[in-house]
């Protein structure tokens, strides 16, 4: 049975300090999204050496990546629940943790099927029990005013991870093993844990604070929940499936799922390959994309706190439909202009979606946004894993990628339908019984 604990009043007086707390608690959220980062490209870096190794073929390996990115967005919204349930804290160093495991244990594998235990199960879950839903989690309840830019700069802890991790991961792989680049992922995520430690906490109370921006006349602490995680995770979901909101909102978001992740951060660099270029150049044009990424995202969120969301979801997605529809031409064995304004481009939109999605969510489900959010964001790993394999199995099938491209493009038409029909009307809280 689920237990809603009452609202407890705000600190009073609230401590001052001379940063608010809240901006170290999401400093630590950036560097623990930083960090559990390197795996969200390395598979385009690692599966060349592996096919080289074992004789593996790209849809053998796609299977693992597409079970990884199932279950990166199928345990958002049950991770959403146990932060309210564990804490913060405990579930990112859980998560953190689980990734060292699956990245230092893929060291081991000699089959293709130990791929779908380490790259699959551990390395998904892990990352997945943080994701965006961590981002979202600390946006909501540490800030009230830059909620927004937060979002977009948490957002961006992901991509400032690839920027950084994926060309040393690419040359490892190229030029020592891949093995060694397996076990610098898991180093990465292993230096975290100490700072999630230290810094982080789960609710401005626990540092004597309000949040940032909160009103001491009006703020009051909201409820807490507690106990029935699960139950909470599919009541979240119960209560959205009913909204034609929702349905919207989760299928734009498995397009953006399924044209970044799936398709260009899974298929990028061996369909570069395929044209000629060297993984270490594809890697360095993907760690652009990343750095493109971190822009384009935090601005997203300072446009999200100023303009209609479901027009920024419009343009994004059109954007990104136009960028698909060129790539087969600007494929070649060397970098030149188009393919760097291809990049710059396609890293401004990579995931500048996410901040008015979630603002969309909060404005539409209340304080079940968070959950809901965790159900949209599986939509988007969905999404990513389809297009993972499926990309995987058109290159197999046709010795190229250009299909999977022009369909990508063609689904990014159908996104920027589905955002402009949302309509952001508050839910009325539904009463809170025994049985919820």
């Amino acid at each position: 049975m689920n237990e809603v604990r009452p609202n407890r009043p705000a600190a009073d007086p609230p401590r001052r300090y001379r940063i608010h707390p809240a901006w170290w608690v999401a400093a630590a959220a950036f560097f623990a999204l930083f960090a559990a980062a390197g795996f969200r490209a390395a598979p385009g870096a690692l599966m060349v050496p592996l096919h080289d190794e074992f004789g593996w073929s790209m849809s053998e390996m796609s299977i693992a990546v597409s079970v990884n990115l199932l279950l990166y967005g199928l345990v958002a919204p049950f991770a959403a629940a146990l932060m309210d349930r564990f804490g913060l804290r405990r579930i990112v160093i859980a998560a953190l943790l689980v990734i060292v495991a699956g990245a230092a244990g893929s060291t081991l594998v000699t089959a293709s099927w130990q791929l779908l235990v380490f790259w699959g199960v551990l390395i998904g879950s892990g990352a997945g029990s943080m994701a965006l839903v961590l981002a979202a989690t600390i946006t909501s309840r540490w800030f009230v005013r830059r909620r927004g830019l937060v979002m977009g700069v948490l957002t961006a802890g992901s991509a400032t991870g690839q920027l950084v991790l994926l060309p040393p991961v690419a040359a490892l792989a190229e030029n020592v093993g891949w093995r060694e680049a397996s076990l610098l992922i898991a180093v990465a995520a292993l230096a975290a844990v100490p700072l999630v430690w230290w810094v982080m906490r789960d609710y401005p109370e626990d540092r004597g604070v309000l949040p940032f921006g909160a009103d001491p006349a009006h703020y009051t602490a909201p409820s807490r929940a507690a106990g029935g995680a699960i139950r909470r995770a599919l009541g979240g979901l119960r209560v959205a499936a009913r909204h034609r909101a929702f349905w919207a909102l989760a299928a734009a978001f498995a397009i953006c799922g399924a044209t970044t992740n799936g398709l260009v951060g899974v298929h990028f660099i061996p369909s570069a390959h395929d044209h000629g270029m060297t993984q270490t150049v594809a890697a360095g044009l993907l760690a652009v994309v990343g750095l493109f990424d971190i822009l384009g995202t935090v601005f997203s969120g300072w446009l999200t706190d100023r303009f209609d969301p479901r027009w920024l979801l419009a343009a994004y997605y059109g954007f990104r439909g136009l960028g698909l529809m060129v790539l087969p031409v600007l494929l070649s064995d060397a970098v030149h202009p188009g393919m760097v304004v291809f990049v710059v481009l396609y890293g401004l939109d990579w995931v500048a979606t996410v901040p008015p999605t979630v603002a969309l969510c909060r404005e539409v489900f209340g304080e079940q946004s968070t959950i809901v959010f965790g159900w949209v964001f599986a939509a988007h790993q969905v999404g990513a894993a389809a297009a993972a394999l499926g990309a995987g199995a058109i290159r197999d099938a046709f010795g190229s990628y250009t299909y999977a491209w022009l369909g990508g493009a063609a689904l990014c038409a159908v996104a920027v339908i589905l955002s402009l029909i949302v309509r952001p009307r508050r839910l009325a809280p539904e009463p809170v019984t025994a049985a919820a």
